[in-house]
């Protein structure tokens, strides 16, 4: 684990990054997203999320919660920041997740599996979390509270979107490197009664749109191989 002095010091190189117009990720976030992006294998996918459901299983998700990757490039073209398409694609990814755990009993064989997902999803909550306020209190702006506690799968979130799965503390922020339009699509994510949105999507089909966005998004920051 990072010392206070290295948490202190990685703010401070982004505070400079910040000043540039570039972007970081967490600490931790590349060695959580990789992995997830082993957890993702094909054969994994495969076989928790196709073989071990019955023929054209399919799970009802709302509108919002199916990111390709041709929405993630629309959304560059539109300049909106890598910050709020990671943003984006995290509270999509983990609400996605879920939605496949809530339709498994305990005894399914994928219900392991998809537990280890969330697990993942919610330490990678908690890595923003603390990112988040550890740049905040280092920022030369002075402190930002509007903005603390408002990425990943932690305890606090704006009106309806949920960090950690399943909980909302009824407030309504997001954090300041966060567009518009990417925050109005998390509050319709984490929205209740929004079954007029809903489609059929087959559980494969939404962990591979998961790590494909997720490459894209991650891929050069956190350098990994093309594979």
């Amino acid at each position: 684990m990072a010392t206070v002095s290295m948490q202190q010091g990685y703010a401070a190189v982004l505070c400079v990054l910040a000043v540039l117009g570039l972007e970081a990720t967490a600490p931790g976030e590349c060695e959580l997203t990789r992995l997830l992006q082993d957890k993702l294998q094909y054969e994994m996918r495969l076989q928790y999320m196709k073989h071990y459901f019955p023929i054209d299983y399919t799970v009802q998700v709302q509108y919002e919660e199916v990111l390709r990757p041709s929405n993630i490039t629309r959304l560059r073209n539109g300049t909106v920041s890598e910050a709020a398409l990671r943003y984006l694609w995290f509270h999509v990814s983990s609400q996605a997740v879920l939605r496949i755990r809530e339709v498994l009993p305990e005894k399914h064989p994928s219900w392991k599996y998809t537990q280890e997902l969330c697990q993942l999803f919610d330490a990678l909550g908690e890595e923003y979390s603390k990112y988040r306020q550890v740049r905040i209190s280092w920022s030369p702006l002075g402190p930002q509270p509007s903005t603390l506690h408002t990425h990943g799968l932690a305890r606090h979130a704006p009106t309806a979107v949920s960090p950690r799965v399943g909980h909302s503390t009824g407030t309504d922020t997001f954090p300041a490197d966060v567009e518009a339009v990417v925050a109005d699509v998390v509050k319709l994510v984490h929205s209740a009664g929004a079954e007029s949105r809903s489609k059929a999507v087959r559980p494969k089909a939404l962990l591979d749109n998961c790590l494909k966005v997720m490459r894209m998004l991650y891929g050069v920051p956190c350098r990994w191989e093309s594979t």
